[in-house]
């Protein structure tokens, strides 16, 4: 049994990095070679050469093709054997490689890893401020040694920003703001207001001004591994509330967690604003700033998976605070159930 849903898209890794060149890549425990054909489409392969099992991202490429270094069977995208490694030998087709089905969407490659009949794009995770106009997005990317899910109660859990994250974004005020949790189908909320507060320093200068705002959170899981979190500041008397909070500055930090086995994972984070959007330089900034605070998360996380593995008879305990995490694993786990069949199919049957 595993501890993530099969039959669901993952970003497999960020538009930039698949290129030419194969990389390798662990997705939901299945070993993936990725990479582009010269019309810039992506291939996701099995990580397996279907002679020998040496890592196909090893090999050559040689046009849309890759050929395997160990005997030299080729292989076309779509993982169909082209010639074999004596070439005197007559091609048999019937020897393949799986493939995947992927999308790019968002400034990500979204991967497919369960039953292809399933993979509709139509699924893909609507992170809209990556693609919206008006907003600029980036992001980086980090291994983490620790299982998905502690990053997704992370997330959906912002009090630990005053202890783990104290000199950029956390303050004392989120300890003591209230925060309301609810859960709509395959998504989990929590949020919180809090207003008239001194705003911590990284706020304070994308607002570039002093005196007390109103400072919002608002955590969103997305059903299979997603987190998008709306956030930000507006000076005290300009009007933002809750619902509307477009007056100051407006940030959604946008996290995909993919899973690589049970206790690591693919960490995919970003920021996307509707701020300062020409300003190139503050966007690599920015970049910088973020991943340092999400450094002190891996840190923190993997740290916390050590502890857990070296605990074996001890449990998560949940608080008050962890409403948000709490939810989004009660998703997890009800997705992850095998569809049930109705009393017409078994009829059928």
């Amino acid at each position: 049994m595993t501890t993530w849903i099969t039959n669901a898209w993952y970003v497999a890794g960020w538009d930039a990095e698949i290129d030419r060149t194969p990389i390798a890549r662990t997705i939901c425990g299945v070993p993936v070679m990725l990479y582009r054909k010269l019309d810039r489409s992506v291939v996701a392969m099995r990580d397996a050469c279907p002679h020998r099992m040496l890592p196909l991202s090893m090999g050559l490429r040689e046009g849309d093709s890759i050929r395997c270094t160990y005997h030299g069977l080729k292989l076309g995208p779509d993982g169909v054997a082209e010639e074999m490694p004596l070439k005197t030998d007559r091609v048999n087709k019937s020897i393949c490689a799986e493939t995947f089905v992927v999308a790019e969407k968002h400034r990500f490659v979204w991967i497919w890893v369960g039953e292809k009949a399933l993979a509709d794009a139509a699924l893909i995770p609507d992170l809209w401020p990556c693609s919206a106009e008006g907003w600029a997005f980036d992001g980086g990317y980090y291994h983490v040694a620790a299982d998905y899910r502690l990053m997704i109660d992370n997330l959906m859990d912002l009090t630990h920003e005053t202890h783990v994250h104290a000199g950029s974004i956390g303050q004392p005020e989120l300890m003591e703001a209230p925060i309301e949790a609810r859960t709509e189908g395959d998504r989990a909320y929590i949020t919180r207001w809090m207003p008239g507060v001194d705003a911590p320093p990284f706020w304070r200068g994308a607002l570039k001004k002093d005196g007390p705002v109103d400072r919002w959170q608002i955590c969103e899981f997305v059903a299979p591994s997603s987190v998008m979190i709306d956030v930000g500041v507006a000076p005290v008397g300009a009007g933002a509330t809750l619902e509307n909070h477009d007056q100051g500055v407006r940030g959604m930090v946008v996290d995909c967690m993919t899973p690589e086995t049970e206790t690591t994972m693919h960490y995919f984070w970003g920021m996307a604003r509707s701020f300062d959007i020409d300003d190139a330089g503050f966007t690599a900034r920015f970049k910088r700033s973020q991943g340092g605070v999400f450094a002190e998360d891996k840190l923190i996380l993997e740290a916390q998976q050590r502890a857990i593995l070296a605990n074996p008879d001890l449990k998560l305990n949940a608080y008050n605070i962890d409403q948000g995490g709490i939810r989004a694993r009660r998703i997890i786990a009800r997705l992850m159930q095998p569809i049930q069949p109705t009393a017409f199919q078994k009829a059928a049957e």
